[in-house]
């Protein structure tokens, strides 16, 4: 009897190697580990570096304005601060996205500076793990997308960006940089109008965080270049384009050229309008220097300088400051001597295009990227600043990785010795970064470094004052205003802390001349008025002292400060109830602020209200454990 045939089966023939399992799954799994090994390392010596931040202080230099001494940070995730960090222009910048971070900062870790730092570093550590596998999945190239993140990672010059809280929107905004970046790649495998959306909600997120991204629409059509190759058609360097199969016509390609900077056309609108922003931001908030301080030639001039020093910083970084001063008009010959070698380096990456796409792209990403920040437009007075290095120097990096192997390829250089140099050079850098962060340990060990490496640094030598007058030093203090007093005798700041130095020492008199100083320089300065009054009140000139605290809320009607020590001066002249309207603004202002809570509870017990002032004491025994129990004394007395 015959066996029934199978229907639908075929007789297949198995060939020698059948049995063994599809070799592309295993190179998929190995590829992935490799990269998965990479990352991890990268991980491991980023928190080698940086690590030790986590103990690390807040410092008096911008850390104040985002955190400390901000009160709607410090209130943390509420309604009223989300709505104003969308409709704020503190700190002369408009990025609602930075200010969420803080204030969820603030919900996770308090007021502990530790935390704070760590999520700079998580923040560092996601930025370079994203550099790594967006270079590596648009260009194909493991080992030099891997070097390109370490240069990234690890680099001294990029230190400023991570340990100092106050940069939180210079990693946060790279984050999403970097994820436009991602984006974008996915939309060009296949353009869609779902993946294209993406790329433009990535991209305005990270305007929000920072506006340093209002250049990111012309390193996308830089990506367009190289690697994405989606001007050239064909071949491009050698290399099969993976976007087309055949070459096009000139007409066709301008017309293809054409469409892609229509396509950006939505990123160039949210760059002009967070551009605006930006510099409305910065000009109401005084930051924008006028040309009477710094020429439009003396801009230029520092702007050439800038981006050679730059160059010069990323190859042998050392003298690193947080502020480098400003020094107005340079010697002609550095200028032209920088305007030479930054043309004659961009004839060469332009020459060699069509051979060495690499160069040319990652020298536009550099010089375009530090537009915003070369100091064309002066905020501040700096004349550069290591943040500003942040993103432009991933061009630098990228033109290093792609083009000296090539050059010592074909010199003959055999590829274990390229992997050795690139491990000196990367251990050197981990030293030099590991160097470096230790400067950030606090406002002292930071400015004094500062001070070490710059001239004539009156700003440092001012923040160095006041980091020294917290710890109690006064009189290093004082040394330090006055240095900064003899670079540059107008500065109002040094003047103002000075006198408060004065202050607590008890030497009104002098401190009152440097108060007048200030209100000479800048008659509307309302913290000068407000510590005039101060100095007045200690000498019990009472009524002279309210008509400067009057005038400086009338310059700054919310000055919680100012309510606070016009409400005191009153309550000294026996005006309790005028004295307890000026508490309730203040604590309008700032909840929180303790002293205030004192002061009414004190002027409650002088109405005989002991239930008010026991309240107070409730509030004082939560936020102020020392001076509930000074109000307490007084209640028993």
């Amino acid at each position: 009897m015959s066996k029934p045939k199978v229907q639908g089966k075929a007789t297949i023939q198995k060939k020698k190697g059948d049995d063994k399992p599809p070799q592309v799954n295993v190179s998929f799994f190995q590829r992935h580990l490799l990269e998965f090994s990479i990352g991890l390392c990268l991980i491991m010596v980023i928190l080698a570096v940086f690590w030790p931040v986590k103990n690390y202080e807040f410092i008096n230099f911008d850390d104040d304005l985002y955190v400390t001494d901000n009160p709607y940070v410090k209130a943390g995730l509420t309604l009223k601060s989300v709505i104003w960090a969308f409709t704020t222009m503190h700190a002369n910048n408009w990025h609602p996205l930075t200010w969420l971070s803080h204030m969820l900062d603030r919900e996770l870790y308090g007021l502990n500076p530790g935390g704070h730092h760590l999520t700079n570093l998580l923040f560092h550590i996601g930025n370079t793990l994203l550099l790594f596998l967006v270079l590596k999945r648009m260009t194909g190239a493991l080992w030099r997308s891997s070097f390109v993140a370490a240069l990234f990672a690890l680099h001294p010059l990029h230190v400023e960006s991570v340990a100092w809280v106050a940069e939180r929107k210079d990693v946060l905004s790279t984050l999403f940089w970097i994820l436009t970046m991602w984006a974008y790649f996915w939309y060009t495998e296949q353009p869609r109008l779902d993946r294209y959306l993406l790329v433009l909600l990535l991209f305005a997120l990270g305007l929000l965080s920072k506006p340093m991204l209002v250049t990111l629409p012309f390193i996308l059509l830089l990506l367009d270049y190289w690697p994405l190759g989606r001007f050239q058609f064909g071949q491009l360097n050698g290399h099969h384009n993976p976007h087309s199969s055949k070459s096009i016509s000139p007409c066709n390609q301008r017309s293809l050229t054409f469409r892609l900077v229509l396509e950006k056309a939505p990123f160039f609108a949210l760059s002009a309008v967070s551009s605006f922003l930006t510099f409305f931001a910065q000009q109401k908030g005084g930051a924008v220097k006028s040309f009477e301080l710094f020429s439009f030639g003396n801009r230029i001039g520092n702007a050439l300088v800038s981006y050679v020093n730059y160059i010069g910083k990323m190859i042998w970084p050392h003298h690193l400051a947080l502020l480098y001063p400003h020094p107005g008009a340079l010697p002609i010959w550095q200028v032209i001597g920088a305007s030479l070698l930054l043309v004659c380096v961009s004839v060469v990456a332009i020459r060699s295009a069509r051979r060495h796409p690499y160069l040319m792209v990652g020298w536009l990403w550099y010089l375009g990227t530090l537009v915003p920040v070369i100091g064309l437009v002066q905020v501040g007075m700096q004349a550069m600043a290591d943040r500003y290095t942040y993103v432009p120097l991933i061009g630098l990096f990228v033109m290093i990785a792609w083009g000296i192997p090539n050059i010592l390829l074909r010199l003959g250089c055999r590829r274990i010795v390229l992997a050795i140099l690139a491990d000196l050079l990367l251990l050197t850098l981990t030293a030099i970064a590991m160097l470096q962060v230790k400067h950030w340990h606090n406002s002292v060990t930071l400015f004094k470094h500062s001070l070490k490496v710059t001239v004539d640094n009156y700003i440092i030598h001012n923040n160095l004052g006041i980091a020294l007058a917290a710890r109690g030093k006064d009189e290093e203090a004082i040394a330090h205003y006055v240095e900064a007093l003899r670079i540059k005798p107008y500065f109002v700041e040094a003047h103002n802390n000075f006198g408060n130095a004065l202050v607590r020492q008890g030497k009104y008199r002098e401190a009152i001349y440097h108060y007048a100083e200030c209100l000479r320089i800048m008659p509307d300065l309302a913290k000068a008025h407000s510590n005039l009054g101060v100095a007045l009140s200690r000498q019990g000139r009472y009524q002279e002292a309210i008509v400067h605290y009057e005038e400086a809320l009338r310059i700054k009607p919310d000055y919680a400060d100012a309510h606070y020590n016009l409400g005191n001066a009153l309550a000294l002249q026996g005006k309790y109830q005028e004295a307890i309207a000026h508490f309730a603004e203040a604590l309008r202002i700032i909840p929180d602020f303790a002293e205030v809570h004192f002061s009414r509870g004190w002027v409650y017990l002088m109405i005989g209200n002991r239930g008010l002032a026991m309240e107070e004491y409730e509030v004082l025994k939560r936020i102020h454990p020392d001076l509930a129990n000074a109000l307490s004394q007084k209640m028993m007395k």
